[in-house]
């Protein structure tokens, strides 16, 4: 097997990149999506499921495992992949944006981060190297550093502020874990807000303390998507050329497409599922609403162009009944549905680089999903 960390770029086509990563589970051929296990599981699908629509990673959530059922417990059943049968690669975040998102029931220090459990109250702390030793007893191939994801609005001295803190908890955990010391790989996070300059301190300091692989965070955060594109255009061509890109909880198709043309290897969202779960499908010709009437009595498949089960097997009108029943299995189909879909595309879009035809493709989505 090939060294955990290596990374491969075999084809370019513009600042598209065509590459390979390797793991300690398993090598992930990118540009790569990957659907969002968030509890150890990826919400109605199997790991069958998943292995079906060749999802070759996926992610899982730190805080979320940390609290239930407890990464020490996950430790003690061999760890992450054994315990939920998963056994191709899996990247866990480091707790860093429920850091952003639990706002109101957390205090922030230069020592980590303590807040309030959302299932009990309860208290609890994170500092950089918990958040790694969780992450270590979790078992994943990928850990990110503990970050703070700096909100949209905020002003550039509090970004500026929070940036440093961020970098130095990142030293931190590459000091708590240091490279080579384990089969276990190590992003760091590029932050920075919306200030170009601010985002190139962060990744000039983080370059410095090495890591396996760069991300970007503090995207998606209430700002517009134009604002969202300047600055990944801006940052992204100036990371690592020999080193794995992460864009961090970004994932419109056509947000995808656009971070594959800036450079971006690497796609985490839970939009896909969370959309399934609300009736929102993504197809190869747009969004489907199955809630809409006029689906009614639609016999034709969902998406004609699509090989998934969904497609395969069922109608139109049959998955709104199911959604407005509230039947179960229709949380099954539509996640399996558009996790699929998500998949395809970055199939095809490692096919259209390597032949150069990124730019046609990335034209057809965004007309079939103009607004």
């Amino acid at each position: 097997m090939t060294k955990p960390g290596k990374f491969t770029v075999h084809n370019t086509d513009g600042k598209a990149r065509r590459a390979t990563l390797s793991t300690a589970h398993g090598d992930i051929q990118t540009p790569i999506f990957m659907p969002v296990g968030t509890q150890g599981t990826v919400k109605s699908l199997t790991p069958l499921d998943l292995e079906e629509m060749d999802a070759q990673i996926i992610l899982g959530n730190t805080y979320h495992l940390y609290l239930r059922p407890g990464d020490e417990l996950v430790a003690r059943r061999g760890g992450l992949h054994k315990f939920s049968n998963w056994k191709r690669p899996i990247l866990t975040d480091s707790g860093g944006f429920q850091v952003f998102s639990l706002q109101g029931i957390r205090k922030l220090s230069e020592e980590g981060v303590e807040f309030r459990s959302y299932l009990n109250g309860s208290k609890h702390f994170f500092s950089p190297e918990k958040a790694i030793d969780i992450q270590k007893n979790l078992g994943s191939d990928i850990m990110m550093v503990l970050d703070e994801c700096v909100g949209y609005g905020n002003d550039r001295k509090y970004t500026e502020k929070s940036l440093e803190m961020t970098t130095r908890w990142a030293q931190r955990c590459r000091d708590h874990y240091p490279k080579g010391s384990g089969e276990q790989l190590m992003f760091g996070i590029v932050q920075g807000g919306f200030h170009k300059d601010l985002r190139e301190k962060s990744l000039y300091q983080l370059r410095k303390i090495d890591f396996e692989g760069f991300a970007i965070g503090g995207l998606s955060v209430g700002e517009s998507t134009e604002e969202m594109y300047d600055i990944l255009h801006h940052i992204a061509p100036k990371m690592p050329e020999k080193k794995p890109r992460y864009l961090m909880g970004v994932g419109t198709p056509l947000d995808i497409l656009e971070g594959v043309s800036a450079g971006v290897d690497m796609f985490d969202c839970v939009l896909p599922s969370r959309n399934a779960r609300n009736g929102t499908l993504f197809t190869s010709m747009g969004k489907i609403n199955i809630k809409r009437a006029e689906f009614t009595e639609d016999d034709s498949p969902l998406d004609p162009n699509c090989n998934c089960y969904t497609c395969r097997n069922f109608t139109k009108a049959y998955l709104r009944h199911l959604y407005q029943a509230k039947e179960l299995l229709s949380y099954r189909l539509n996640t399996y549905h558009n996790l699929y879909f998500y998949l395809d595309l970055m199939k095809q879009i490692r096919a259209a680089i390597e032949n150069g035809t990124f730019n046609e493709l990335k034209a057809h989505y965004e007309t079939a999903y103009a607004k």
